[in-house]
């Protein structure tokens, strides 16, 4: 308990404004001045050009050649909801009496209806943010793009917005944090991506609307009800929580359910529709972060678009994002994520699966967007390295790329800026095996078959938007997954087979022209085989040093 009373204490002592009533009143104004600003900024200009916000228009793009030869980014999913160090929708769940974050809250901050989550936003200060050493050890690891958060569900811009008063100048960090990724990974020449998720605070929030059923605060409302005017007097003054909460509303069926939202995620099944103005502040702030920062990859935590089907304002931000990167010839340079997309949409968009992959080769381009961890980070599982391990994100990369898919990999940031000792191990080890192995990654395209083995009996359905992740049988030295470049094909093996030969059916020479030469990735050149009726037998150098997957050049 004594602990507990200390932290607090230290907490309200770091969070208050240490030079006086002055400093607090010249705050106050300046916080009133950006709420009114925002209140009256202009719309956003859309760029013009040969895309039009609509399916039929958007339907004409083209994923252009640079993403698929890419392969694998790198993401920071960052934001102040890293904070806590609990993982991820914290500002979701700790108003939900009785949950574990609801619990962590409690105990480190005090109750929700007295400190919400616009206080753990204060907090947040992100002192040991280095973005520029960060993007230098991404690229060593041999990622070919990078995304950051931009907004997550909290409705917390991580930009310099004028239509957002509750961004990262103003509040927690007081930087430009987009500006400072953007910056960093255009210094490493690597095309620089933004994740927006905030169309979804509308009814993620809800639950801050409530309050405790029982105990000795039963009854006091949450802080997300409050307004403008009720912050006379507190740090917030001048700043209106409903710009952060977007609570002025009544509460959608089963909001009182942590799970409910998951089945309105497409603005079904009893979701209360967001409103007009609620729709074009959306609108405002993507359009001014894509005008502002130019990112060349846009991620949206949505299905098809963001508020669609309820509005289109996803659709003109859409056309806006292509027309900024289009070529003289109408096509375009940008990469725009959607997930749980029909197949009108995916020919608009690259399909986005989260923290799974498809079980064939798609005809269209994708990407798997997966996790070390949880998406925010959450410092137990650096105390019981429960990391997913570099073997582990390797296998998932070459299967993924086999099938015409990229990989984008969450690496989690902690509340300073830094990620910790068992990611920066891990990233190590990816980087080591993709500098001798990138061959059979970058630029490469589909074969004619994904793989061989007997994985492939065992793959695991999509649910929703993804998560079939290691739900199917784990790739093992039986297993094959192949990638091409023009005649060269590249085979990789996940483990040494018991007599240190490695069949390839699909080569067998009734079906396949005759193999002229096979080195191993790395290692040894010409290595022994024979190619048969039945299959292709390679035999492997004897004392091969351990590796996630050896990759055998074909030619």
């Amino acid at each position: 308990m004594t602990s507990t009373l200390n932290r607090r204490l230290l907490l309200a002592l770091a969070g208050a404004a240490s030079t006086g009533p002055a400093f607090a009143q010249s705050q106050a104004q300046s916080f009133a001045a950006a709420t009114a600003a925002a209140a009256t900024a202009p719309d956003e200009p859309l760029q013009p050009g040969p895309f039009q916000p609509s399916w039929e228009s958007l339907g004409s793009y083209q994923t252009p050649e640079w993403f698929r030869d890419a392969k694998f980014g790198i993401w920071a999913h960052w934001g102040p909801q890293c904070e806590p160090e609990v993982g991820d929708w914290y500002a979701r769940e700790m108003y939900f009496e009785g949950q574990p974050k609801y619990r962590h809250h409690t105990a480190t901050y005090g109750h929700p209806s007295q400190v919400g989550f616009k206080d753990v936003i204060r907090r947040w200060k992100a002192a040991r943010w280095q973005p520029d050493e960060l993007l230098a050890l991404y690229k060593q690891a041999g990622a070919r793009y990078f995304m950051a958060l931009a907004n997550h569900h909290d409705n917390f811009d991580l930009y310099d917005s004028r239509h957002q008063p509750w961004n990262a100048t103003r509040l927690g960090p007081q930087r430009d944090l987009i500006g400072g990724w953007a910056a960093a990974a255009r210094a490493q020449g690597l095309p620089f991506g933004v994740s927006v998720h905030a169309a979804h605070a509308w009814t993620w929030y809800e639950a801050a609307q409530g309050a405790d059923r029982q105990g000795p605060l039963a009854g006091k409302p949450y802080d997300g009800s409050l307004r403008l005017q009720d912050g006379k007097g507190q740090w917030w003054e001048g700043l209106d929580p409903q710009d952060l909460y977007a609570q002025n509303h009544p509460r959608s069926a089963n909001a009182d359910k942590p799970n409910g939202i998951h089945s309105q995620w497409n603005w079904g099944n009893g979701a209360t529709v967001p409103s007009s103005a609620y729709c074009r502040k959306f609108l405002n702030r993507t359009v001014e972060l894509l005008s502002r920062y130019r990112p060349e990859l846009l991620y949206f935590d949505d299905t098809a678009l963001p508020l669609w089907p309820v509005s289109d304002v996803g659709l003109k931000v859409a056309a806006h994002f292509y027309n900024l990167h289009a070529t003289r010839q109408g096509a375009t340079q940008a990469v725009l994520f959607g997930k749980i997309l029909d197949e009108q949409q995916r020919r608009c968009m690259v399909w986005d699966i989260e923290r799974g992959q498809s079980n064939a080769i798609e005809p269209l381009p994708w990407q798997t967007d997966t996790c070390l961890g949880d998406w925010h980070y959450d410092s137990r599982l650096l105390r019981e390295h429960k990391y997913k391990s570099a073997n582990t994100v390797i296998h998932t990369l070459i299967d993924i790329v086999s099938k015409n898919g990229n990989l984008l990999l969450n690496v989690p940031v902690n509340r300073d800026g830094q990620i910790d000792a068992d990611e920066r191990r891990i990233v190590g080890e990816i980087g080591a095996w993709m500098r001798v192995n990138g061959e059979s990654i970058y630029g490469t395209r589909p074969w004619t078959r994904f793989g061989e083995g007997p994985s492939l009996a065992d793959s695991a359905p999509l649910q929703g938007p993804g998560f079939n992740e290691g739900k199917g049988k784990p790739l093992g030295a039986q297993d094959l997954r192949f990638t091409a470049r023009g005649d060269t094909l590249y085979a990789s093996v996940f483990g040494l087979p018991a007599d240190g030969q490695v069949r390839i059916e699909s080569l067998a020479g009734k079906a396949h022209r005759p193999v002229q030469r096979i080195d191993l990735l790395g290692g040894a050149e010409k290595l022994r085989f024979r190619q048969d009726a039945e299959a292709l037998t390679v035999t492997l150098p004897a004392g091969l040093a351990p590796s996630p997957a050896y990759v055998l050049r074909i030619v």
